[in-house]
């Protein structure tokens, strides 16, 4: 019989995340400590048969965990261990037995075999054995029932090695944690994050944290098949994210990964039900950490969950010196502004001859804009280097917020910087093109693939906001959260009616011709 008291340290690491362009590393503390385990061993007469059980996985429980402190370890009776028996032959032993019902710390295990020799290897897995190698699988898809609450450790993909020592006619060993644990302790001060419920979180790298893993003799981990970038850990009904300072009682959320140096995107899926102007919205906020995951740690990661504003005061007519409903904004004294996608509308739209309305023009022609807000927008050229060279990236649950109102949806875009060749002055591959002078429309279909972790700082977002239309709808918002617009600087040069805009969507990002009544951004591009 196998009698274990078990005790699990752990590493804090306490980082405040940044926004979702932007990478942040966070260094742990150097607290980290082998989690070890107090054994005995007894041999005994009464013994199975040594059939393994594949199919009754061992299951651990992880409480009363506190950020920066240690943490405490429980058996449940569905537990097993393997042990090498006198021939070499790994046996799994029977499920754990209690010597004190109410003191689940200490439990023994009978296993089959002779046990004689000076010591005798232990696993401690949730992955049957097949064959002569311990395995183990940390999971991919991993359930936590309620908050602060790591009882799915074990079957999540929790492991442990050791040795087991002869004393007299017992055994003893000190069991030693070879995955690794993170702890994720969000809050917001956020209302429209406060007014959602945590769903499940995605816990992504560029490496494989999760699959089916061999555990040699020291108890390292080598991937042995199933491989996979993401864990995704699912919250049952939903964990509240309506704390301000951390409080692991609402939130606190567990997973088990494979040791080693990660770089992690960490996207918090949201359910909100309040702030969407059709109803229930599901979406991300996403957050980016560095850290290297020592085995049998547990690691604190702190997060403060915001959502990105976008105001309502950047959509302009081309080349207007005020924004398309200025003095009367949406939360102005006396607003006209509609706010709401495609229920609200105004007759109060820009008249031509006021600041508001784009300036008139008699004739086609080369033309940039004079206004100093629309001088620092891309121009044609720009833009069009953006949108064929840029690499867009179709983001299609980041969660953003504008008057008032909750969205999601954008496209990531290469900053000038990392585009290799960047001209204002001629469009990609043809020198001797300038769109200035030459009208062209371009368009390429996006990527649905997010940058890579660990290139998230080369790309800049624009959000799906939408636009202001003379023409549709009766000046209702329009498109927010399914199409973004962003003026340039330049306009068509085939005809005195157009000017060149950004367009995108979940399928395309295109550069056109668009009318400059029309109520879009203006935005200077990164």
């Amino acid at each position: 019989m196998f009698i274990k008291t078990l005790r699990l340290l752990s590493s804090w690491v306490g980082c405040a995340l940044i926004g979702a362009a932007v990478t942040m590393s966070c260094t742990n503390d150097d607290l980290l400590q082998n989690a070890k385990e107090s054994h005995r061993v007894v041999e005994d007469s009464m013994t199975f048969s040594g059939v393994s059980q594949e199919e009754a996985p061992t299951r651990t429980i992880i409480y009363d965990h506190t950020k920066g402190s240690g943490a405490s370890v429980i058996w449940r009776n569905t537990d097993k261990i393997l042990v090498k028996d006198n021939a070499g032959q790994w046996r799994q032993s029977a499920t754990a037995t209690f010597p004190i019902a109410s003191k689940k710390s200490n439990a023994m295990f009978t296993v089959a075999g002779s046990y004689t020799s000076p010591t005798h290897a232990v696993v401690y897995t949730n992955k049957g054995l097949t064959g002569s190698q311990p395995q183990v699988e940390i999971k991919k898809v991993q359930t936590q029932t309620a908050p602060n609450n790591f009882d799915h450790a074990g079957e999540s993909g929790d492991c442990g090695v050791a040795t087991a020592q002869k004393v007299g006619s017992d055994y003893k060993f000190t069991l030693e944690h070879k995955a690794s644990f993170i702890c994720l302790i969000p809050r917001s001060s956020n209302t429209y994050v406060q007014h959602s419920q945590i769903t499940k979180i995605e816990i992504s790298s560029e490496d494989d944290i999760a699959g089916v893993y061999n555990i040699a003799s020291d108890g390292t981990l080598t991937l042995a098949s199933g491989g996979s970038k993401t864990i995704t850990l699912t919250t049952g009904s939903g964990f509240a994210i309506d704390n301000t300072t951390a409080d692991m009682s609402k939130n606190a959320s567990y997973a088990v990964i494979a040791p080693g140096r990660h770089s992690l995107r960490i996207r918090y899926w949201l359910r909100n039900t309040a702030d969407n102007p059709k109803g229930s919205i599901d979406g991300t906020v996403t957050k980016y950490v560095t850290l290297t995951f020592v085995p049998g740690s547990i690691h604190d990661v702190t997060a403060n969950l915001s959502i990105n504003d976008y105001g309502g005061t950047n959509y302009y007519m081309w080349d207007a010196k005020a924004n398309y409903w200025s003095g009367h904004e949406w939360n102005s004294a006396d607003p006209w502004q509609p706010t709401k996608f495609l229920t609200t509308s105004s007759t109060n739209y820009p008249k031509p001859g006021s600041d508001s309305y784009t300036p008139n023009r008699t004739a086609a022609g080369p033309l940039e804009a004079s206004t100093s807000h629309f001088a620092a927008l891309p121009n044609a050229n720009e833009m069009a280097w953006y949108v064929m060279k840029g690499d867009p990236r179709y983001d299609a649950d980041e969660l953003w917020s504008t008057m008032g109102y909750l969205y999601k949806g954008g496209t990531w875009f290469k900053k000038r910087a990392y585009i290799t060749g960047f001209s204002d002055s001629h469009q990609p591959d043809d020198a001797s093109t300038d769109l200035r002078n030459t009208y062209k429309r371009l368009s390429k279909a996006v990527s649905k693939t997010l940058p890579a972790t660990t290139e998230m700082d080369q790309y800049f977002y624009l959000p799906l906001l939408g636009y202001y239309s003379t023409s549709l709808n009766n000046y209702k918002f329009n498109a927010a959260g399914v199409t973004g617009y962003y003026w340039s600087s330049s306009a068509v040069p085939t005809n005195s009616t157009g000017s060149y805009a950004l367009t995108i969507n979940n399928k395309t990002a295109t550069l056109q011709d668009s009318a400059p009544s029309s109520g879009m951004i203006v935005r200077p591009f990164e």
